[in-house]
């Protein structure tokens, strides 16, 4: 193979080891993004040294958190075109169940992404039966059969880069066991409890608090967790957690978690305002060989993702057009089966 050497000799330009990259550029990208004296506007943007890359993007994502209204209007338009993608996917249930697989169901839903907007805002996640436990299975190349649910997490992102983030979790044939069921019952009481708790002035850490004290709740009922409540949700507690492997929630934007270099009291140690644009998704991952859980529930993963926006007297969810109920969803995937 030609070395770098040979490349140089044949491009004209100096090549170096791709493992040299960090040392080459540390801190030059960060000036070059903030060279003080050439816009005033971007100066005072800056709070600290001015060639501070980290402190302009700190301030950047900070601005972000509130979203105007042409902003909101883009995210609208994300999370339309992805609703219509994820009736694509469940009417191509079939073809998957005959062959066709998890790789299936994703290139239906990026296809979607790709006509309707930019593309896909992240990597899909199409995780059917054993692979739904899985947080962010992206390899989606697993079969789908008759019995699996099929976690589709994905988002479309549209032309001007701003990108849904929603999550179903539904019957590959239209019709839960009694496992799935009695698991996704329980993800949609602690869905239900975090968007009640999203308004105006509340923690930003009260909405996922609530999600995982109905969770905690419902586990200790069904005898998973031979402790009382109020260790679970201390801090010595949380044994819940074994089974809740993700957050349940963050905000969205031109990223799919957007306004992640924003200071703590700014972001999980903050409140709520009117304007922000948040993802809501609790869920519950029993993995298969996991057996601190009766032998129905090994295998299930069940999350429920719901966009919305808040106003200063009621919360808009973006994706209420997308069943959240064990019944709802049924009849949704059923009402897309070839020949419904």
């Amino acid at each position: 193979m030609p070395g770098l050497k040979d490349w140089s000799d044949a491009l004209q330009i100096a090549c170096r080891p791709i493992e040299e990259l960090p040392a080459a550029v540390r801190g030059a990208v960060p000036f070059i993004l903030s060279v003080p004296g050439v816009e005033p506007m971007l100066d005072a943007l800056v709070r600290t040294s001015p060639t501070d890359g980290n402190s302009l993007r700190q301030t950047l994502a900070e601005l972000r958190r509130i979203k105007d209204d042409w902003e909101l209007d883009q995210l609208r338009e994300a999370v339309a075109a992805s609703v219509l993608a994820f009736g694509d996917v469940a009417s191509e249930l079939p073809e998957a169940i005959r062959g066709g697989g998890e790789r299936w169901l994703q290139g239906t839903f990026d296809r979607r992404a790709r006509t309707a907007g930019n593309g896909v805002g992240y990597a899909s996640i199409v995780a059917s039966g054993n692979h739904a436990p899985v947080l962010h299975w992206v390899r989606n190349d697993g079969p789908v059969n008759e019995g699996d649910v099929i976690l589709l997490d994905a988002g479309v992102e549209t032309r001007t880069l701003y990108t849904a983030d929603v999550t179903r979790t539904f019957p590959a044939t239209g019709e839960y066991t009694a496992a799935q069921r009695q698991v996704h019952d329980l993800v949609h009481k602690a869905q239900l409890a975090s968007l009640d708790a999203v308004k105006v002035g509340a923690p930003y850490r009260a909405f996922q608090y609530e999600a995982l004290r109905v969770l905690a709740e419902g586990l200790r009922d069904w005898g998973l967790l031979d402790v009382s409540l109020d260790e679970l949700l201390g801090p010595d507690g949380q044994q819940h957690r074994r089974y809740i492997v993700c957050g349940t929630g963050h905000y969205i934007g031109l990223d799919v978690h957007d306004c992640d270099a924003s200071r703590p009291e700014a972001y999980f140690a903050g409140t709520i305002e009117a304007g922000m644009a948040l993802a809501v998704e609790p869920g519950l991952y029993f993995h298969p060989n996991d057996e601190t859980v009766p032998p129905e529930l090994r295998g299930i993963g069940i999350r429920i993702e719901d966009n919305v926006v808040v106003h200063s007297d009621r919360l808009e969810i973006l994706t209420e057009d997308l069943p959240i109920t064990t019944d709802g969803l049924e009849q949704w995937t059923r009402s897309h089966l070839p020949g419904k």
